[in-house]
């Protein structure tokens, strides 16, 4: 089984018990995230965002395919390609929840060291389920485990991957092919951070330092009309998020926690912002963001939840000084 149908199944958590932290994760890995469908969901963020899109496949009438980045993280993009697909549990909860529509629920942490972190969680009391491999048996080429009852307001897992494990590449050698599907129009190069939303940011916040996520810093995302925490996590940053007032969080959250939006390091801030203007026919206003210069596309209609890019920015925290 791959990681969206066992990642979107089998998410949830427990209580706060004492014991000591659990190792780190070493990063944000990718998130799951459902389009109208599969081609209108391709179209979007090849068309309008600038991304280029990898072919994934089609098992029983929902498809994914891919966004690689240079730092190794990846979006994984779902739709339905027919009338009546078969969903496996955590596919039919998530398309209730949005009720048909865009979004995106669930993400996932890597980390090489799944055993000591699962082993960790359970001393905890959290109900973490058995590992899941694939994409088959044969040549299993990622692992991971989630919860039988999810411990934040959105779904996550843990999971790594064999070091030749390339599912867009016929040929893992071919390093060209490597670097090429991770090559974007719109110059996006890393994930940056993940924010979700939920009616509690600080709950949110005491379970990841539960989970061994600690170093919180409070911050206020004016853009969003949200308040909250950034979680340093490696190299990215989770945010955990609560309305502010009018805006962008409280318009999310009248469906419910999800995933507010994600926001992507870039080569070129002007670039992706000529393409959105010119994708979504409209003139956007950068801002001020945690990773400095920032723009916001407008694609909660078309996706669900926010795309922000923001120029690169050299080493550093990926949360802003407390």
């Amino acid at each position: 089984m791959r990681p969206t149908l066992i990642a979107s199944a089998c998410l949830l958590s427990a209580g706060l018990a004492h014991a000591a932290p659990a190792p780190a994760p070493t990063r944000l890995d990718h998130i799951l995230l459902w389009g109208h469908g599969i081609d209108q969901i391709t179209s979007v963020m090849a068309v309008k965002l600038g991304f280029q899109v990898r072919p994934g496949r089609d098992p029983d009438g929902v498809a994914n395919r891919y966004i690689r980045l240079a730092d190794s993280s990846f979006i994984e993009i779902l739709g339905i390609t027919r009338p009546n697909p078969k969903f496996d549990p955590g596919m039919k909860e998530d398309q209730e929840a949005l009720k048909g529509g865009p979004g995106s629920r669930a993400f996932g942490f890597r980390s090489s060291r799944l055993d000591a972190i699962r082993s960790t969680l359970q001393a905890k009391q959290y109900a973490v389920t058995p590992f899941f491999s694939g994409p088959d048996s044969a040549k299993p080429g990622w692992r991971l485990f989630a919860f039988d009852k999810a411990p934040l307001s959105s779904n996550t897992f843990f999971i790594d991957y064999k070091a030749d494990y390339a599912p867009d590449q016929f040929d893992p050698a071919n390093t060209a092919d490597y670097r090429v599907t991770r090559e974007h129009p719109n110059g996006a190069r890393e994930l940056s951070s993940i924010w979700l939303v939920s009616a509690d940011a600080d709950a949110d916040r005491k379970q990841l330092e539960n989970m061994g996520l600690g170093h919180a810093v409070p911050v206020k995302l004016p853009e969003l009309g949200a308040r909250g925490f950034c979680v340093p996590v490696g190299p990215t940053a989770l945010l955990a998020l609560q309305p502010d007032g009018a805006g962008l969080a409280a318009q999310a959250m009248a469906a419910g926690p999800r995933i507010l939006g994600v926001s992507y390091g870039v080569t070129d801030l002007g670039r992706a912002q000529r393409w959105v203007e010119r994708g979504y026919q409209q003139k956007l206003t950068t801002y001020r963001g945690l990773s400095g210069e920032s723009v916001l596309a407008p694609t909660v209609d078309d996706l669900g939840l926010s795309v922000e890019f923001h120029a690169l920015k050299p080493g550093g925290s990926p949360c802003p000084a407390a």
